[in-house]
């Protein structure tokens, strides 16, 4: 079950492979080029630049140079360490995620100065997926990339979803929040984008360089407020959002502003695109497969426990379908650090699942990240079925002492149920699996 359940799972990131979802939508015929729903004749660009930022764009970008080829002027690909791909046209950096770095700070000055070099008869063509947030550091003036790093640290641990982390990502930057496009010097600016946010908010993946931002340096402050982390944030993050409150620091660039006429942002994958290919995969498989949400958001483990009542009652009851059975959801989940342990959402939500699927015979989860990575570990996510418990109990473990220390990592490596597959290249959220027999 565990073999199936990981087959299942690979069938849905072959759906969002970057290169595939840019080949579909990136087509150079003759002399037209042609972007998604955009179209362009090659005689009437005077350059072509090729950029890209997130965890999936340096495979996203290959795929534009097999196509574009000796049309592109220059390029810059910013993705994580150990997520880059030979290229031929375009300078690949690599950074930090998902804590921002010195690496970050540098590969995003380039890019900017690329963007910057541009002009009204250029085109930029951007390939965008999760994680730009944190490569793409750029840091607003009178913010040390110490601070900034202080501020991620303190929203990834506090509980808060990835829409509040970029709202304020958004305004301590000098990219984000459709800031590229400041920079780009009346070019025209088309994204293809793979989203790794719930419900596809253009403004939330990458933290939206490429698009208007809707969020105000208001909320920023209200999100702080809510977390009580107002007067934790260095003194620099808190004055500049107070700055920007009271009118002395612009804002972001929103709807409407004439910036945005040259601009064209489109998605090409989505957490959709592999739950659709999981769920063809599960038949193949033998079992009756049921979409459950592509938009599962919440603390882990609270959702863990809504996923495991469902798997209860389609093992006691055969609904909401009936078995051999596959349940799946896909979204992002959010942990509140308390302990100092080592793990990620993934882990932790299988974690809290195993805690309640003691007596769940023939029942297994798998629940990953779909860019390979769980948290800052080498794990995409982890296994939990009915034998969990008791193994751990066997080798001597508490699985809610490992839980109450969010150290699921160290959990579930001493009992071999990691699921590890390496850098995807690819990034659309994560993915939950639960198979009933």
């Amino acid at each position: 079950m565990k073999k199936t359940a990981a087959n299942i799972f690979k069938a849905g990131i072959l759906a969002v492979d970057p290169e595939v979802c840019v080949g579909k939508n990136l087509v150079l015929v003759n002399n037209v080029l042609r972007i998604k729903d955009s179209s362009f004749y090659l005689d009437e660009i005077r350059r072509i630049y090729l950029i890209g930022a997130g965890k999936a764009s340096a495979a996203m970008v290959r795929a534009g140079e097999k196509i574009l080829g000796d049309h592109i002027h220059d390029g810059v690909v910013i993705t994580k360490y150990d997520h880059g791909v030979p290229l031929t046209k375009c300078r690949l950096m690599e950074a930090g995620h998902p804590l921002p770095d010195k690496n970050g700070c540098r590969a995003t000055d380039e890019l900017l100065s690329l963007v910057s070099s541009a002009g009204p008869r250029d085109l930029i063509v951007c390939m965008i997926s999760g994680g730009g947030s944190a490569l793409t550091p750029a840091p607003a003036k009178g913010i040390s990339l110490t601070d900034k790093q202080e501020t991620t640290r303190l929203l990834l641990s506090c509980g808060a979803t990835i829409h509040e982390i970029n709202t304020i990502r958004k305004h301590l930057s000098r990219i984000k929040g459709g800031q590229l496009c400041e920079k780009a010097g009346g070019a025209r600016v088309v994204s293809l984008i793979l989203s790794d946010v719930i419900g596809d908010d253009l403004g939330i993946i990458a933290s939206g360089m490429t698009t208007p931002d809707t969020s105000t340096f208001d909320e920023c402050r209200d999100i702080l407020q809510c977390y009580n982390l107002l007067e934790r944030v260095p003194l620099s993050v808190r004055s500049y959002i107070e700055a920007g409150i009271s009118g002395k620091i612009l804002e972001t660039p929103k709807p409407g502003d004439s910036l945005f006429e040259r601009i064209d942002n489109y998605i090409v994958g989505n957490i959709s695109h592999a739950l659709n290919a999981a769920e063809e995969q599960a038949i193949k498989a033998g079992y009756h497969p049921m979409v459950l949400s592509s938009m599962i958001q919440g603390e882990a483990g609270e959702v863990a426990k809504v996923l495991c009542a469902v798997a209860a009652e389609v093992k006691l009851a055969n609904r909401p379908v009936v078995k051999p059975a596959c349940l799946l959801s896909g979204g992002e989940t959010t942990v509140v650090v308390r302990g100092r342990g080592t793990g990620g959402r993934n882990m932790e939500l299988a974690l809290s699942a195993a805690m309640v699927m003691k007596d769940m015979e023939n029942v297994v989860m798998l629940s990953a990240g779909t860019d390979g990575t769980d948290g800052p570990t080498n794990a995409a996510g982890a296994f939990a079925h009915a034998s969990t418990l008791g193994r751990a109990r066997a080798l001597g473990m508490s699985a809610a002492k490992f839980l109450a220390e969010n150290n699921s990592h160290g959990f579930f490596r001493e009992l071999g149920d990691l699921f590890i597959t390496g850098p995807t290249r690819t990034n659309v959220m994560d993915m939950q699996i639960i198979l009933i027999e």
